[in-house]
C-alpha cells in the first residue's frame, strides 16, 4: 500500500523517483501530493527489483509525468530502470547525487526556500567526482547545491569487504597514524596474523584501498579499535554497538560528557576536510587503557561537536540560516541529540525529516523534489515557486574539488 503525504508546496514539476539501492522506495510527486511506496529491500534482491518495477508501473499509471530521476550510480538496477521508462515516455532521465537528494527531503517536507546548510552522514553514495561520499557538508538553495567540505578520507583495504569488517578500518586508522607496522600485533589475535599482515600490506602499497568519505565507515572503524566488532553479521551492527557503549558511559557519568568536550581533537582543514584521525588516535589510546566506554562516548561527543561547529561556520560563511540533516547516521540517538544541543547553543536552527525515513528509504522523496526544482528551472518556470534561480542537480567535480590531504599533525591523548 502506498503511503501519501502532502507538502507544504507544490512541485513545480510531475516527477517519479525510483529510489536508493538500499532500503529501496519509490516516490511520485505531483504539486503538493507525494505518493510513496512500500519499502522493497535491497536491489541486489532480485525480488526487490521486481517489487520495484511492480511500484514504478502502479505510480506511472495514476497519470503523466515530467521526468523519472534515479540516482547518479550508472550500474544500479534502479538507474537502468529510470532511464529505460524516461526514454518510453519521451521525458527526461535526471539524476541526483544521492547526498543532495537526503537534504532536498528536508527542502520537500518543510517548503523551505532559502539557503540550507546540510549535513549529510551515512554508509555511501556516489559523488559527482565518481568517489564514495559519506560525511558530506554541502550548501544547497532551490536547486542549486555545492560541496562545502566532507569528512576526512579514509582508505577502505578491500573495498566492500572494508563495510563489512570494521577491523579492516581499524587497521587503516593504524595505518594512517603511521602506526602500520602494529597492526599484525594489534589485530592478529582477532583475525588471524596472516590476515592481517595482508592487509598492513595493501594500506602500505595502496592496493585495492579506495577512500571513502562515509561517516559510517569511521563509526566502524572506532568500533573496531575498540574490538567492539571485528566482522558484522548485519548492516550498521558495528556502529549500533559503538553507540550503545556510548549511550550506558554517557547515562552513567553525566559528568564525563563535558570533560571528554573539554580539548577538541578535530580540525578542520583550509580545504573544508574535517579531520577525525586526532580523536580516532585517542579513542584507541583509551582502548588500550582498557576505557572502552569513555572512548566510545569520547567519539560521540567530539564528532557532534566537530560536526555542529563545522555547520555553524558554513552558515555564516554562506548565508544561510538553517542546518538541515540527513542520511542514515541520524538514527544514531547519541551523536544526534549531541549536536542538536549544540547547534541549539548556537542558536543554528535544526531541520530533519519528520514525514518520511532520515536514511535511504526515504531518499526518493528528495531525488524527486531536487528533479522537479531541476527540471522547473532549466525551463525556465520555477523561480516564481522557488525564491531563486537554481543550477544543476548534480555539481561539477570542478566546481567541487576532493582533496584528500591527511592532517600533518595528530593530538596526543593523554
Amino acid at each position: 500500500m502506498d503511503t501519501e503525504l502532502r507538502l507544504p508546496l507544490p512541485a513545480p514539476r510531475r516527477v517519479l523517483a525510483v529510489g536508493a539501492w538500499l532500503k529501496n522506495a519509490a516516490c511520485r510527486v505531483d504539486g503538493t501530493q507525494v505518493l510513496l511506496s512500500p519499502v522493497h529491500g535491497d536491489l541486489d534482491d532480485p525480488a526487490a527489483c521486481t517489487a520495484l518495477e511492480d511500484s514504478v508501473q502502479r505510480l506511472l499509471a495514476l497519470g503523466p509525468v515530467d521526468a523519472v530521476a534515479h540516482d547518479l550510480h550508472p550500474d544500479f538496477h534502479s538507474t537502468r530502470l529510470a532511464q529505460a521508462l524516461a526514454a518510453r515516455l519521451g521525458v527526461p532521465a535526471l539524476a541526483v547525487q544521492h547526498h543532495h537528494a537526503h537534504i532536498a527531503v528536508v527542502q520537500a517536507e518543510q517548503g523551505i526556500t532559502g539557503a540550507l546548510v546540510g549535513l549529510a552522514l551515512d554508509g555511501v553514495g556516489l559523488g559527482t567526482d565518481g568517489l564514495p561520499w559519506g560525511g558530506e557538508l554541502l550548501w544547497v538553495r532551490g536547486a542549486q547545491w555545492r560541496r562545502l567540505g566532507h569528512l576526512q578520507p579514509l582508505a577502505l583495504p578491500g573495498g566492500d569487504a572494508a563495510a563489512r569488517e570494521p577491523w579492516r578500518l581499524a587497521a587503516a586508522v593504524l595505518h594512517a597514524l603511521g602506526r602500520g607496522p602494529d597492526i599484525p600485533a594489534r589485530l592478529g589475535t582477532a583475525v588471524g596474523e596472516g590476515a592481517a599482515r595482508m592487509v598492513a600490506a595493501m594500506l602500505a602499497r595502496h592496493l585495492n584501498c579506495p577512500e571513502s568519505t562515509s561517516a559510517g565507515r569511521w563509526f566502524d572503524a572506532a568500533a573496531g579499535l575498540l574490538g567492539l566488532s571485528v566482522r558484522q553479521a548485519a548492516e550498521a551492527e558495528a556502529a549500533i554497538a559503538l553507540e550503545r557503549l556510548a549511550a550506558q558511559t554517557m547515562a552513567t557519568q553525566p559528568a564525563l560528557v563535558e570533560t571528554l568536550a573539554h580539548i577538541p581533537l578535530t580540525e578542520v582543514l583550509p580545504d573544508g576536510t574535517l579531520s577525525l584521525l586526532p580523536l580516532l588516535e585517542c579513542v584507541s589510546a583509551l582502548g588500550d587503557a582498557g576505557q572502552t566506554g569513555e572512548a566510545a562516548a569520547l567519539f560521540h561527543v567530539q564528532l557532534a561537536d566537530a560536526m555542529a561547529g563545522w555547520a555553524w561556520q558554513a552558515a555564516r560563511d554562506h548565508g544561510a540560516a538553517q542546518v538541515a540533516l540527513g542520511g542514515g547516521c541520524f538514527f544514531n540517538r547519541a551523536m544526534s541529540t549531541r549536536l542538536q544541543l549544540a547547534l541549539d547553543a548556537m542558536r543554528l536552527p535544526v531541520l530533519r525529516p519528520q514525514l518520511v525515513s532520515c536514511g535511504d528509504a526515504g531518499l526518493a522523496l528528495g531525488q524527486a523534489w531536487a528533479a522537479a526544482l531541476r527540471l522547473a528551472e532549466e525551463e525556465g518556470g520555477g523561480e516564481d515557486a522557488r525564491d531563486a534561480p537554481c543550477a544543476a542537480a548534480a555539481a561539477s567535480s570542478n566546481d567541487n574539488p576532493d582533496h584528500r590531504q591527511p592532517p600533518t599533525e595528530t593530538s596526543p591523548c593523554a
